[in-house]
């Protein structure tokens, strides 16, 4: 096993930036390719770095890397490794950092020449959040020495990230993954396709005013923002994330399903169930609550006073609940892998079913027929984006989700601007509480 002192990365999107430049501060020399039509780009980039070094191929980089990440979207990881892997340096770690690690190390392995040991990373944030005190995976597939290799690399992510370290197979990674980001993001992907179908921007409505609705407005807004393979990678990808994406549409359509038979005693009867699993009153009593509407209601996009707001159904967080209670998950179990956005959801899911809003979103969802027709289009979108999904189409999925994107472009700054601010808020709440 070679000491780390040049690292590569294959791939400079968002997050190969994120990870150069952080290299490049702990002190590394870091050599990066991306497509030959961005050469010129990147070159004029890091024209006044000494640290970071614009090479004009993956080739390249990896006959120099000591450690080999390609930073590639999971849809290319095969292309990619097939390519650059065969020419890595003798004794060189090599990994990537895709969302969905079994393609991943099944490339690697199929590519990577014999000599070199593969450990694969993650980040469980996007490229816009400090990665101080986030989740970090580490999974090592093949090593030669099990104990030095991994752990020359989780204390280099370590100092260099400030990231907590979590060690995981790859089939767990996957599993775990899927858990904590599959219906997240199925949940906020069909509140913007919903709001695009309605033809509205929620924040000038008066059913989205208060703090739980800025959730809902500013990750919508922001997972709109970002780039479609960031997510598409592990819903069409990883096998847990189809049980999930599919059972969170099922959860949907069933509650809905439910509103419009007035069938209310069903419907509590099926909520409780699990608000009594996931979110016990005697959880609720032993801690304080992750989140609370008064904590959100200083970030928002609307022009709506809270008291003039009207009841909401919460369809989505109630299907989240649904969802996780009947694939027999328990959220909190996932806490140290979980994302920024997964833990935000948590928290407003947890909201709604351990206080008295559980009661008033039934209520609203059987009685308040005015709400129906949003109700009507999220479940709509959550079946559309179930069968994108179980379809396995990344062009479908790229053409729904740059739909969407577009609508939301003239908020787009304003969003996350105010997202970013929310976001830090919450991740400071809930890792001091």
């Amino acid at each position: 096993m070679a000491t780390v002192k040049a690292i590569g990365i294959v791939g400079m999107g968002d997050m190969g930036k994120l990870y150069a430049r952080r290299f490049a501060q702990a002190g590394y020399t870091v050599y990066a390719s991306d497509i030959s039509a961005r050469y010129d780009e990147l070159c004029a980039e890091y024209s006044n770095s000494e640290s970071i070094k614009i090479l004009k191929n993956g080739i390249q980089v990896a006959r120099l890397a000591d450690l080999l990440l390609f930073s590639v979207e999971a849809e290319n990881i095969e292309s990619a490794t097939s390519q650059i892997a065969p020419s890595a340096k003798p004794g060189a770690i090599i990994g990537g950092q895709s969302s969905c690690k079994s393609i991943e190390v099944e490339a690697l392995a199929k590519y990577a020449p014999d000599d070199c040991e593969i450990i694969c990373l993650h980040s469980m944030h996007s490229a816009s959040v400090d990665p101080q005190g986030q989740p970090l995976i580490v999974v090592p597939f093949r090593v030669f020495d099990h104990k030095s290799s991994t752990a020359q690399l989780t204390d280099i992510c370590a100092t260099t990230f400030g990231s907590r370290i979590a060690v995981l197979s790859a089939s767990e990674h996957d599993r775990i993954t899927a858990a904590t980001q599959a219906a997240t993001h199925a949940a906020f992907l069909a509140m913007g396709s919903a709001w695009l179908a309605n033809n509205q921007y929620p924040w000038v409505i008066g059913r989205y005013a208060g703090g739980i609705e800025n959730v809902k407005i500013n990750i919508s807004l922001r997972i709109f923002s970002s780039k479609w393979h960031v997510y598409a990678g592990l819903a069409i990808y990883n096998p847990a994330a189809h049980e999930q994406i599919l059972q969170y549409s099922r959860s949907v359509t069933e509650l809905f399903t439910l509103f419009i038979q007035g069938d209310k005693e069903t419907l509590r009867s099926r909520l409780y169930n699990v608000r009594d699993t996931l979110f016990s009153p005697e959880r609720s009593q032993s801690h304080k609550l992750l989140l609370s509407d008064d904590l959100l209601d200083e970030y928002s996009l609307s022009t709506v006073p809270k008291d003039e707001r009207t009841p909401n159904s919460h369809l989505s967080l109630l299907a989240v609940g649904d969802c996780w209670y009947r694939l027999g998950i328990n959220p909190f179990d996932h806490m140290i892998c979980s994302t920024p956005i997964f833990r935000i959801l948590i928290g407003v899911t947890e909201y709604v079913f351990a206080t008295s809003l559980l009661d008033d979103a039934i209520n609203t969802g059987i009685n308040d027929h005015s709400f129906r027709h949003d109700d009507l289009e999220f479940t709509l979108a959550a079946r559309s984006w179930a069968d994108v999904v179980a379809a396995g189409s990344f062009d479908l999925y790229k053409h729904r989700f740059e739909k969407v994107s577009q609508f939301f472009v003239p908020q787009k700054d304003d969003a996350l601007a105010v997202g970013n601010k929310m976001i830090q808020k919450i991740l400071h709440h809930t890792t001091t509480s």
